[in-house]
């Protein structure tokens, strides 16, 4: 059976973030995500996570202004030094809230740079991150975007980030797969895992088109989650979707897997 973790930036969004910890515990999630727990009291969430035994197992490099529309700057050249200290702040973090895995986003495609540039720029950055990373026995992951939600995102596709993953070469440096980016993009969810799941730390699941929960679209997840169990995937499987209603109604597909929703 897969573990489930939930993503608290996405559920559990009428609640303050102590309380969907507790929540997310009460249903039975031991694993959780928070996007972006910077400037949030990390000595409250660590004593809230230790105390309903959870685990927080990802948060993300900071993005930018992401209200402003960022998505990542990793590729922006001008940037460089404000991506390296957002590296730094997130580690300077997970020493206080010891999440295994970071992820990062590497922008949109900026009009007024070459591209060959931006792709220069993100593979040094992301050099950085993952050794820096490394050191601090964190996994460093990176994640495509489906160009339907985010026009002009640099490396919209799984096939490409893996391209760009091999081009870096680092040992450290791994794909977010997320299914519903998948299936918006490239379709082909469970061969393409099967034939890469050695280059991926962390999945992520909503169902396509509307990034709701399992069950609301065209995505056969009974499917999916047999064929993880087949394939010996025994990492953590992310809730990062929107629920139709409140969370606690989307949750009802859980409780065929022991879980107390």
């Amino acid at each position: 059976m897969p573990k489930f973790a939930a993503n608290l930036t996405m559920l559990y969004q009428e609640y303050p973030l102590l309380e969907r910890i507790e929540r997310a515990a009460s249903a039975g999630f031991r694993g959780v995500e928070i996007l972006y727990p910077y400037g949030a009291d990390l000595d409250a969430i660590k004593s809230t996570l230790d105390a309903h035994d959870v685990e927080l197992v990802l948060f993300n490099i900071p993005a930018g202004n992401v209200d402003a529309g960022d998505r990542g700057f990793a590729n922006d050249p001008r940037r460089v030094d404000e991506y390296r200290a957002a590296v730094d702040l997130a580690l300077t973090v997970q020493r206080s809230l010891p999440a295994p895995r970071f992820n990062t986003l590497v922008g949109r495609r900026l009009l007024d740079v070459p591209i060959a540039e931006q792709f220069a720029t993100v593979r040094e950055n992301l050099r950085y991150a993952a050794d820096a990373t490394a050191k601090q026995g964190v996994t460093q992951l990176v994640e495509p975007l489906n160009a339907i939600d985010t026009p002009d995102f640099l490396v919209p596709t799984s096939t490409q980030m893996l391209v760009l993953i091999e081009e870096i070469g680092h040992p450290n440096l791994r794909l977010q797969y997320d299914f519903y980016h998948q299936q918006r993009m490239e379709g082909n969810l469970m061969a393409f895992f099967a034939g890469h799941i050695g280059q991926i730390g962390h999945i992520q699941i909503a169902d396509s088109p509307d990034r709701h929960e399992p069950g609301t679209g065209e995505i056969n997840y009974d499917y999916v989650f047999d064929q993880l169990d087949t394939l010996g995937y025994d990492g953590w499987v992310a809730l990062e979707y929107k629920p139709v209603t409140t969370t606690e109604a989307s949750l009802g597909w859980l409780k065929r897997f022991g879980y107390d929703v």
